[in-house]
């Protein structure tokens, strides 16, 4: 299939997809995002995004085959996101406790200021993560966490600074689990019990709080 050229604001063309391929693909991600995470992968339209885009809906399935393809893509944009950013940190150079430290930090801040990446996980875990299942892409880049945190362990593990017994899984589960949390309850906690785990104070302290949890998990 030939893909019809994109078109703008007001019905002015734009770049077409020949020019900028790349471009026309970041903006078709960049609105379905927006869109899964308000919506849902069922409520979300198709219509919907291409309207919002500088392309069409003929164009979108292009690129992804379908609407599911569309958002198993947005999937993968979005942990490839995280990961790229966790690989920046060079934890390997830092001492095992500032490294782990440095990574719980991160990952609570990347959570806090990316709220879309903890509704579309949410998401995809109501649709019992089978997108997740069917994209081999997103199975490895996970893995490189996984072995990051391995990584630091065992250093700490030698250098006596951490306890024996711990699997690198677990570590960053509660990791996750304490920085995940913070976002995804955050409207009900607020609600019931009138605390705002958002607000500057309250975030640093369940920051500081994240932080000195794991620790505490890994110490020897």
């Amino acid at each position: 299939m030939t893909p019809a050229k994109p078109r703008g604001a007001g019905g002015r063309k734009a770049a077409s997809w020949t020019q900028d391929p790349e471009g026309v693909r970041r903006n078709i991600l960049a609105v379905a995002r927006a869109e899964f995470v308000e919506n849902g992968l069922s409520g979300a339209r198709v219509d919907e995004i291409a309207a919002k885009t500088s392309t069409s809906k003929r164009m979108i399935y292009y690129y992804f085959g379908d609407k599911e393809g569309l958002y198993r893509a947005v999937l993968e944009e979005m942990y490839a996101r995280i990961r790229n950013f966790e690989r920046s940190l060079d934890l390997a150079v830092l001492p095992p406790r500032e490294a782990i430290a440095t990574l719980a930090g991160f990952t609570f801040d990347y959570h806090a200021d990316n709220p879309d990446f903890v509704r579309l996980v949410m998401v995809e875990n109501i649709h019992h993560a089978r997108h997740l299942e069917n994209s081999a892409k997103i199975g490895e880049l996970n893995l490189s966490v996984i072995d990051m945190i391995r990584e630091i362990y065992e250093r700490g593990r030698r250098e006596g600074a951490f306890r024996e017994g711990l699997d690198p899984i677990d570590i960053h589960l509660t990791i996750s689990a304490l920085s995940f949390y913070n976002v995804s309850n955050r409207a009900s906690i607020r609600q019931v019990f009138g605390h705002d785990m958002g607000a500057p104070g309250a975030r640093e302290r369940r920051r500081a709080s994240t932080i000195d949890t794991v620790l505490r998990m890994l110490a020897s």
